[in-house]
């Protein structure tokens, strides 16, 4: 496994093009520590400034900066980024259009010792309604440095939301990436699984083990949410006799949603979808949060073989 954080990725790659590109700016809300961005702030004080406990202003000063000329990048937890700051994120950055990449970090369960005053499960579908925001959830350090050197080239509003832990390795420094275009880890006729962000390590081994036991299992990485690959969903659903839909947000609005939105317009494919239940969660690590709710590997085995036995 590799030790190297999504957070860690993003900051990484941002150093990179920092060092020969001078509108990069990064706004932090007090969180330069968890967002892994002290070596920016660092390497580059000039190009680093910190709001405070005050994501409001955080998303507001960003925009602003944009509106100069800037490429703004705002760190902030995803579950006050994603509340505290909404209309400020709607107004400023999505309906002005700015040149802002809003970094939802610790996002999901990350602080799932913390309770649900620190959860982000409803992040996907606020964002996702906002007019030209774009939503997403990358799954490993080389997804992440492809997707923030993608959004580094235009100027259009993006929420990226990543976790906390280290995630495993999913690709390669060779990957072949292409923006708002979903990664196709495998094929199969008997279910396809579409999840996304962190709980993609968990899919490719939930198909691996699936392999063993006989099962044709597709799986896709829809790291993009908003837009949603939907030619990818519609030419999965087709093949497989199921689509389980896998994800660290609530069952309303998220990817189950839009999922479901797509193969019911195409097909008859039975769209089931695993997400975290309505109401008060019990308290965690993400590991046994995720276990708990049936979103590891072995959830995703279990919920399959359990569709193809009731046909």
């Amino acid at each position: 496994m590799s030790h190297i954080t999504n957070r860690q990725a993003i900051c990484d790659t941002l150093m990179e093009a920092a060092n020969h590109d001078r509108s990069i700016v990064v706004t932090c809300s007090d969180s330069r520590g968890s967002a892994s961005l002290a070596p920016f702030a660092q390497a580059y004080p000039e190009q680093f400034i910190e709001l405070g406990i005050a994501e409001q202003n955080l998303v507001s000063v960003s925009a602003g900066l944009a509106s100069c000329g800037k490429k703004v990048f705002a760190a902030s937890p995803a579950s006050f980024l994603s509340t505290r700051s909404y209309e400020q994120v709607k107004v400023d950055v999505a309906y002005s259009g700015t040149n802002v990449t809003l970094i939802g970090i610790s996002g999901g369960i990350s602080y799932g010792a913390l309770g649900m005053t620190h959860h982000s499960l409803q992040d996907i579908a606020a964002m996702a309604c906002l007019p030209d925001m774009r939503v997403y959830l990358p799954s490993d350090r080389f997804q992440t440095a492809c997707l923030i050197q993608e959004l580094l080239k235009d100027e259009k509003p993006a929420y990226v939301r990543v976790s906390r832990s280290v995630t495993e390795d999913v690709y390669g420094e060779a990957m072949d990436f292409t923006l708002n275009r979903a990664g196709v880890l495998a094929e199969g006729k008997d279910a396809v699984i579409i999840t996304c962000g962190e709980l993609v390590p968990y899919g490719v081994k939930a198909q691996k083990e699936l392999k063993k036991q006989g099962y044709e299992v597709g799986l896709l990485d829809m790291y993009c949410l908003k837009p949603i690959d939907e030619d990818a969903v519609r030419q999965a659903a087709r093949q497989a006799d199921v689509v389980i839909t896998v994800e660290e947000h609530s069952l309303f609005g998220g990817l189950g949603s839009m999922v479901a939105q797509i193969v019911a317009a195409d097909s008859q494919t039975k769209v089931i979808n695993i997400a975290l239940p309505d109401g008060h969660l019990i308290s965690g690590n993400n590991h046994e949060i995720f276990h708990h709710y049936g979103l590891d590997d072995e959830g995703m085995v279990a919920a399959i073989k359990k569709a193809r036995s009731e046909g």
